[in-house]
């Protein structure tokens, strides 16, 4: 069974081992592959496991050999869906494997709002400790999360996690999400958006990108927030306004925001929020710990394990 990954760097960038696919098939791993590389690529191969590179209903329907597509991400919406049920491609995905590291980026943001620690760091090795004067000095002003409010956009997995650290430092958690469960009424209570909006100290995005939240903060969403308020994203960047994020943040309306996440990735040299106030980025990282990463090798080996025991899981097709 011939196995091709067509953009194996993001997950392995060589500091892991592609052994437990190479023990199901004939393994073939390209760093990247280019839009017009793909279909190439995937040739006569059974299997396709991809990360970014975008599978249309055009290229699954030129594979004819093709007989499952495994994600190695949560997200899967590269994937033509409609197009793979339709030639009987079994596409799996990878859930859960990045909760740890994607709680602990929002709160490695939240705390480098709250702290300036990299800024204050670069300043002790510039010898501005050595020549203070004072025994101790602060550039910014440092922010406390004890009694603070966090609202949480999208309590599921990665947002429960989010609510149950925010507990430990002492932050009072509210939370916006289209379900409810008893799971998330232990962590959060359940509130409308507006609420969330008008009552949130921080607010932080852990919600899918779909029709409902694309474009969801946006400058009638901010108006309604506390003044000062701090925002996180590390969910998809399409669900912020760009524009209106970086007017709020030059006007102060918004404090400060920490984005691991933006709406056209790789970056593009004239994003409005480059030259925003107040606006610290980390380059979608979020999910990339060796940790995490190992996680989900392991689980899309087990995907594809399962497929060729004809009992698939983790389907979404």
């Amino acid at each position: 069974m011939r196995i091709v990954v067509l953009d194996g760097y993001a997950l392995n960038p060589g500091d892991m081992s592609w052994k437990d696919f190479e023990e199901q098939g004939d393994l073939t791993v390209y760093e990247r592959s280019a839009g017009d590389e793909t279909l190439q690529r995937i040739g006569d191969a059974e299997i396709i496991l991809t990360n970014k590179t975008v599978l249309s209903g055009g290229i699954i329907k030129s594979a004819p050999a093709l007989k499952y597509i495994g994600v190695l991400a949560t997200g899967y919406n590269i994937v033509d869906i409609a197009a793979a049920k339709e030639q009987g491609v079994i596409v799996t995905n990878v859930p859960g494997y990045s909760t740890a590291s994607v709680a602990q980026t929002v709160f490695a943001l939240l705390l480098e709002i709250c702290l300036h620690t990299g800024d204050h760091n670069n300043a002790v090795h510039a010898g501005r400790w050595i020549s203070s004067k004072d025994f101790s000095f602060r550039d910014y002003p440092l922010l406390d999360l004890a009694g603070k409010t966090l609202g949480i956009i999208g309590l599921g997995t990665i947002g429960k996690a989010v609510a149950r650290i925010a507990k430990a430092f002492g932050m009072e958690t509210i939370a916006y999400s289209r379900s409810q469960n008893e799971e998330g009424k232990s962590c959060a209570d359940y509130v409308s958006l507006d609420e969330l909006l008008a009552r949130s100290d921080v607010i932080t995005l852990n919600c899918a990108a779909n029709p409902d939240t694309i474009g969801m903060i946006n400058k009638n969403t901010i108006a309604k927030m506390k003044d000062g308020a701090i925002l996180i994203n590390t969910a998809r960047g399409t669900i912020v306004a760009e524009e209106d994020l970086a007017a709020a943040l030059n006007t102060g309306k918004i404090y400060a925001a920490g984005l691991d996440v933006i709406s056209e990735e790789p970056m593009k040299a004239g994003n409005p929020l480059l030259t925003a106030k107040n606006c610290i980025f980390t380059p979608h990282f979020a999910w990339a710990t060796q940790d995490s990463r190992k996680r989900c090798m392991e689980i899309a080996a087990s995907n594809l394990r399962e497929f060729i025991k004809g009992s698939p899981v983790n389907v979404v097709s």
